[in-house]
């Protein structure tokens, strides 16, 4: 059945549908329809317009974490080995746009001629992005990031191969030493997954106060305080921006502050709070190399109006540690292990405290004993 007026223009109107909407539209019809012929029509109105229409078997593998709709010509997954090209009739240009729109009604956001573009959460944490013609030159394009439903533990990573063995005396000391860190790496490199069990290994009495701006970091703690932040409704109003969230998650007694992703002005709380007694505190942050993480700190810190200078004097008692994640055709991999240190400029700089060999096992960087000392463990077989 085609989708009634009633339901679309709610979702035009970026007002999410619902099962009640859907039952009250086929109750409409249902002396026409019959029993039998109404309780079919609310599975095919439902299957329209609540969930992700033909993504939805997509987005319910426990192995997919993205689901790429590249307008008709296609439909790709990453399950964590690279993208994939998967069999999936997402429908023509007029199908496929439907279905954004659709989607981003499900979020609560409003996409058309007038907003072409949009970034939501469905349902389920599912996070949603959207592009219409003409700023997508071959069609409406979706893309879809799906969270990890379960938390693996640092052993777990340690099976699947992301580092080896030797590497969890280190990774345990960090969180035991209550030391400052940032996790970074390049996109889908692993930054979240990672975040998320060093989290796990945190002692159980401790109260974890995490932001976000889109829930993606999962973390099996007892207790753990959840912030997101809201983007504004379709008036434009509404608004909590996650530098608000930091703010206010200093209010609510945090042993360990945790920034989900680090990505605009927020940084500047976030430094702020690391630099007034709130130890342990850590989150992610995009960048390539370890090498070029200061000069994102002094990227992310002009968004917040601060110089250089004032991002140098408050990194140096914020962060210590920086574990930074390459992800290659072979998989994900914890490369190295770095600290911050004042460069002969008298600028901060990260160096390897250790890095991976080739084996996958630690090697000891210039600075290793500058890390070990910091985090008051040695590993054997190294000074």
């Amino acid at each position: 059945m085609s989708m009634p007026t009633t339901v679309w223009e709610h979702i035009r109107q970026g007002r999410p549908p619902s099962e009640a909407l859907v039952a009250r539209v086929v109750a409409d019809d249902a002396v026409a329809l019959g029993a039998e012929g109404a309780a079919a029509a609310r599975r095919d109105l439902a299957a329209q317009v609540l969930g992700a229409g033909p993504l939805e078997p997509l987005l319910a593998d426990p192995d997919v974490t993205d689901v790429l709709v590249n307008a008709a010509s296609g439909v790709w997954v990453d399950r964590s080995g690279g993208l994939e090209r998967v069999l999936c009739d997402v429908g023509d240009e007029t199908a496929v746009r439907r279905l954004a729109v659709r989607l981003a009604g499900l979020a609560g956001r409003r996409l058309d001629e007038t907003s072409p573009y949009v970034d939501g959460l469905l349902p389920g944490g599912v996070r949603l992005h959207a592009v219409l013609p003409p700023l997508a030159v071959d069609g409406t394009h979706i893309s879809l990031r799906v969270p990890r439903r379960t938390a693996p533990t640092l052993e777990e990573l340690c099976e699947w191969r992301m580092f080896g063995r030797r590497w969890l005396p280190v990774l345990r000391a960090l969180i035991a030493r209550r030391c400052a860190f940032v996790v970074t790496g390049g996109t889908g490199s692993g930054k979240t997954t990672l975040l998320g069990a060093l989290l796990g290994a945190v002692a159980p009495q401790e109260r974890l106060v995490v932001v976000e701006d889109v829930r993606e970091l999962a973390v099996t703690h007892g207790h753990v305080v959840r912030l997101q932040s809201r983007p504004a409704n379709v008036e434009g109003r509404g608004e909590v921006t996650l530098t608000t969230l930091v703010r206010q998650s200093l209010r609510m007694r945090p042993d360990r502050l945790v920034v989900g992703e680090v990505r605009g002005a927020e940084v500047r709380e976030l430094l702020t709070a690391l630099n007034t007694g709130h130890e342990g505190g850590c989150g992610t942050l995009h960048a390539n190399a370890s090498g070029d993480v200061v000069a994102r700190f002094e990227a992310l810190g002009a968004l917040a109006h601060l110089t250089p200078a004032a991002v140098h004097a408050q990194l140096f008692s914020a962060i210590q540690v920086v574990l930074h994640l390459s992800r290659t055709t072979d998989g994900r991999f914890l490369d190295t292990v770095g600290v911050l240190r004042r460069g002969t400029d008298g600028a901060p700089r990260v160096v390897s405290g250790l890095r991976r060999s080739r084996d996958g096992s630690p090697e000891p960087g210039k600075h290793w004993p500058r890390l070990a000392r910091l985090l008051g463990t040695q590993l054997p077989g190294l000074p």
